[in-house]
């Protein structure tokens, strides 16, 4: 069961359609939004953008952006949209396509992803366009990532296993437990055979996505667990008491700001793939084609 307040700051911008893109004008009210917070939770029939990249940072190289839509307290991501973003200082953006991406998910809850370039750090400021109307709010956009990044190695901290738990307890909140907890980490990375590594905890999931996601790689994996090993890590240490919001190593290993993540590895321990917030069914299956190549 996924549950609990994923909270993102949204700004409240008025903004006017241009021939080119969208002019985004100065602040005017601010609001808290999020998967399962406040927006979800409003007894209204806003339509709201639910921000579920957690780790955007200033680079020249495009970057996966994804969203999903509220419409009042319900998950409402089933039409096209579009989204545009204006870096600090600028008030005008180009008006980009999104892929709207619904397979493995939930009813409604299907998300938008666009790859874009994010030039410098800063808070941006951000409009969807959704069924005709343009909803305002803001992105942050960090000097650096905490997570990962495609091109690097990947860590090597150890992940539990039923005969080493690291004191995670228990080391899969998925009921039934999965399949992917038979060896750690740092045993496969690295030794030739690409790795995929999934970071999520189906019970206590704040973002509502990771047993959706996890569930996704395990109905996938079937074609590929002879090409390369798969490995699922749990967010926390445990899943009552006093480490009920503490991460495990290995994710504190890994600095992950969220969950869910998914990692595709190849041979060498080199990150070709990096995906969080929510994960498509159609995007787990590119980045297992393409390990598998």
């Amino acid at each position: 069961m996924d549950s609990g307040p994923f909270s993102r700051e949204i700004s409240r911008r008025g903004f006017l359609a241009g021939t080119a893109g969208v002019a985004l004008a100065a602040a005017t009210a601010t609001a808290t939004a999020g998967p399962a917070g406040a927006l979800l939770g409003a007894k209204n029939t806003a339509i709201s953008p639910l921000v579920l990249s957690s780790d955007l940072y200033a680079s020249g190289s495009p970057q996966r952006f994804v969203f999903a839509i509220a419409r009042g307290s319900k998950y409402a991501s089933f039409g096209p949209a579009q989204v545009a973003f204006a870096p600090p200082g600028a008030t005008q953006a180009d008006v980009l396509d999104t892929n709207l991406y619904k397979d493995g998910l939930p009813k409604g809850r299907g998300i938008y992803v666009v790859d874009t370039v994010f030039p410098v750090a800063g808070n941006y400021k951000a409009a969807a366009v959704v069924g005709g109307k343009k909803v305002p709010f803001a992105i942050q956009v960090k000097s650096a990532a905490e997570a990962p990044v495609v091109g690097t190695a990947a860590p090597r901290g150890p992940s539990p296993t039923p005969s080493n738990t690291m004191g995670v307890n228990p080391i899969c909140t998925r009921v039934p437990a999965c399949p992917l907890h038979d060896v750690s980490l740092p045993d496969v990375i690295g030794t030739g055979k690409p790795v995929v590594a999934m970071f999520a905890t189906p019970e206590l999931c704040q973002s509502q996505y990771c047993g959706p996601v996890l569930d996704e790689l395990l109905d996938l994996m079937a074609p590929y667990r002879d090409k390369m090993a798969m490995v699922h890590v749990e967010i926390y240490q445990a899943n009552k008491g006093p480490n009920v919001a503490k991460q495990a190593p290995t994710v504190a290993a890994w600095g992950l700001p969220s969950e869910p993540w998914l990692f595709a590895i190849d041979g060498n321990g080199v990150i070709k793939t990096r995906l969080d917030g929510a994960i498509a069914e159609n995007e787990i299956k590119t980045a297992l084609d393409q390990l598998a190549a």
